[in-house]
């Protein structure tokens, strides 16, 4: 087996702010790229606004940037220059002459304005790979349009789901938008671009949506919807709430259990180990519908037999059952826990 990483000789030009394209970029640096992270000058308030995203006064004192942007940037190059200007333009442009991938997240049109659009691109480097990151798209009729992680989920139909079954929305503290629809839809479409380059000679330009790529994503409640000519109702359906083998229990403590018994199997052997024999008939797969008056009612009784014992208890109890039982940690427990020890940790 190679010791070497699957993009050594790979160079990268990172023009992104913020988390989408810093976190693909970052991803690419994991896996043995050069990449060169170019920001504007600071004082015209062109560097990346992540710098400043949770800035400690010990980090003020140290005169570093944030541990976010830190993070986000760790075995990039930095170098400043300034798109504004010719100069700065046409250091871009020769960098790009030996570049393997471009990536850059301003608005649309930005990059065309400056004179270092595709068409500039691919004349100077006709093999580089040009990827833009945005909210709406290159060409949509929202393309002009500001947004965050918030609005591209709502806008794909995705946040409207993250819901209680009374229709109250839980804004999630994961970016969706960002991470589903920007860093990993961006990965993809570089990678294939790049196999494409190598075996055409040709770059291509990838347009990343983040609102098109979340809704691309948006299957299973896409399919309901196409099936049945609803929307899944929220806190209702399979998977959000509405069986009693799939959702979210508070125990006694106030802390929560995640419950995965999807499959009939699991389901039988969690009703066993509750103790519960008579529920292993009532699931899903034998006619007890998702969100019908049967099923909500046995998920008030599952519940309650969940509040009875602190998380402590159910994760003694079911630590050795196959039945997709888990704990809800807190961030600080996950990065603790020996399933994330650092010998599981490293980048494929």
């Amino acid at each position: 087996m190679s010791d070497s990483l699957p993009l050594e000789g790979i160079r990268v030009l990172d023009l992104t702010r913020l988390l989408p394209g810093p976190l693909a970029t970052r991803r690419l640096v994991e896996w043995g790229a050069e990449v060169i992270k170019i920001e504007g000058p600071a004082e015209q308030g062109q560097d990346d606004g992540a710098r400043h995203m949770g800035r400690t006064p010990d980090d003020v004192a140290a005169g570093r940037p944030s541990q976010t942007f830190r993070a986000l940037n760790a075995g990039k190059q930095l170098l400043q220059l300034d798109l504004r200007d010719a100069a700065g333009r046409d250091a871009l442009l020769e960098r790009s002459r030996t570049a393997d991938v471009l990536i850059e997240g301003f608005r649309p049109g930005v990059m065309a304005r400056l004179g270092l659009g595709w068409d500039a691109l691919h004349a100077a480097n006709p093999r580089l790979v040009v990827c833009a990151i945005s909210g709406y798209g290159q060409r949509s009729v929202w393309a002009q349009r500001a947004g965050h992680d918030i609005n591209y989920i709502a806008m794909a139909g995705v946040l409207q789901q993250i819901a209680t079954p009374d229709g109250e929305i839980a804004l999630p503290n994961f970016q969706i938008g960002d991470l589903l629809g920007g860093t990993q839809a961006a990965l993809a479409g570089v990678l294939a671009a790049l196999v494409a380059a190598q075996r055409t000679g040709l770059g291509r330009f990838v347009d990343i949506s983040m609102a098109h790529e979340v809704l691309r994503h948006h299957v299973l409640a896409s399919a309901t919807l196409a099936a049945t000519g609803r929307v899944p109702p929220p806190g209702r359906d399979l998977l959000s709430g509405g069986a009693p083998c799939y959702g979210v229990y508070r125990s006694a403590d106030g802390r929560h259990v995640a419950v995965g018994a999807l499959e009939l199997k699991f389901w039988q052997q969690l009703c066993a180990t509750l103790g519960r024999p008579d529920w292993a008939a009532r699931h899903w797969t034998l006619g007890e519908a998702p969100g019908s008056p049967a099923a909500l009612a046995l998920r008030t009784d599952v519940a309650a037999l969940f509040a009875a014992q602190p998380l402590a208890h159910w994760t003694a109890l079911f630590a050795d059952v196959d039945c997709c039982v888990t704990p809800v940690l807190r961030l600080d427990e996950t990065l603790s826990h020996p399933l994330f020890g650092a010998e599981t940790a490293r980048p494929a």
